[in-house]
């Protein structure tokens, strides 16, 4: 099958999960319990230059950016060429996914089109519109649109979607070696002392995941915990500024962290991991602490649930709610330890690359035959 991917400009998982994705449908995983592997498509990622960069597939640049500007009309041009050659469009995300019904219109015997909805909007009144907007041009013409949780799928259902369902985005498995910590030196640069509690949150610093709500409830946990808690905040983007300002203005005890490489060590280490998102589809930093074992404190919003099941302790959006669960967790080591186990159970059972596989194999079955 001749597939193509397409997704915007994305710094966010969407990306990541399009590489995923375009790398499953070219190297099938080998089938569970066989030496059988099936053969794979013949699959072209279409993006911007930087959703290109280290992708695992032959790459077209397709320059669709996260907001209308004049040169899509040169976007869209490029796009119809690309799909005049596939059997299947999967794009990912709204900007991705309207853009492949408008470039596909035109085209006599068009390809499949298949559309995954990555986010909710979050934002103010003209955010939401333009998001608004696209949901309707990609429900009406997607052959099948994918959600990346529950509510996304419903959403996608009332708009009149002819064909929905739960899209699958397992987070890339890290291995780390039992008992694997961070060295003491990475721990002294982070602020952590000897002895000294380490709440961890690894998240985009974006609008999303809800970082004055994470500022608020560490304020609350300092004033309600005995002796010294770290609040570290692992990743970047574009509240860094803000987010510091705050921290400095309010000697809270966060420090930003940045992006690196020794996640899974900090995921190991770490008292309590937190997620404070206003929106998730099924968050990778969250599967991930769940496969390093870790307690998991986060907001119960979008499809969070569905992927942590009993495994974490969840509570509504609001700082004083983030900062009981906290204090609760980090106050009581028998919870700390029935979080961890529920974590690696829940781990055990999440989807993983051959569910994926078989997925859009079945998808893309489907939206081939709506389209004839």
């Amino acid at each position: 099958m001749r597939v193509l991917q397409l997704t915007s400009s994305s710094a966010g998982g969407v990306a990541r999960h399009a590489h995923q994705v375009a790398d499953l449908l070219a190297r099938p995983p080998r089938r569970p319990g066989t030496l059988q592997v099936d053969e794979g498509d013949q699959v072209i990622l279409a993006g911007p230059p930087d959703v290109l960069a280290g992708a695992p597939v032959p790459g077209a640049v397709v320059d669709i950016a996260d907001r209308p500007r004049p040169s899509d009309v040169v976007a869209l041009a490029r796009l119809r060429r690309l799909a005049a050659h596939a059997d299947v469009v999967h794009a990912h995300g709204l900007r991705a996914g309207a853009a492949a019904v408008l470039a596909l219109r035109t085209l006599r015997d068009r390809p499949a089109l298949v559309v995954t909805v990555h986010n909710a909007p979050v934002g103010g009144a003209g955010v939401r519109g333009v998001a608004a907007a696209l949901e309707r041009v990609v429900a009406r013409g997607a052959d099948v649109v994918l959600g990346v949780s529950g509510d996304l799928v419903e959403r996608m259902d009332a708009l009149g979607a002819r064909d929905t369902e739960r899209a699958l985005v397992p987070a890339p498995a890290r291995r780390v070696a039992p008992g694997a910590a961070p060295g003491t030196a990475t721990l002294l640069a982070l602020g952590l002392g000897q002895g000294e509690r380490l709440v961890l949150t690894v998240a985009r610093l974006a609008p999303q995941k809800g970082l004055d709500l994470l500022c608020d409830a560490s304020a609350l946990v300092r004033d309600r915990v005995p002796g010294v808690v770290r609040w570290v905040v692992v990743g970047d983007g574009p509240l860094e500024e803000h987010l510091q300002a705050r921290i400095d203005a309010e000697r809270l005890p966060v420090r930003l962290a940045g992006r690196r490489d020794d996640v899974p060590e900090l995921l190991t280490r770490a008292d309590v991991v937190v997620s404070t998102a206003l929106w998730e589809g099924q968050p990778l930093a969250v599967q991930e602490a769940l496969q390093a074992g870790a307690a998991v404190v986060a907001t119960d919003v979008g499809g969070t649930a569905e992927v942590t099941g009993d495994a974490a302790v969840l509570v509504p959006p609001r700082a004083e709610a983030i900062a009981d669960a906290v204090v609760r967790v980090l106050g009581d080591d028998g919870e700390r330890d029935r979080l961890r186990q529920a974590a690696r159970q829940r781990a055990a059972d999440l989807p993983g690359p051959n569910d994926v596989h078989r997925q859009l194999r079945d998808v893309y079955s489907r939206a081939l035959g709506h389209r004839c």
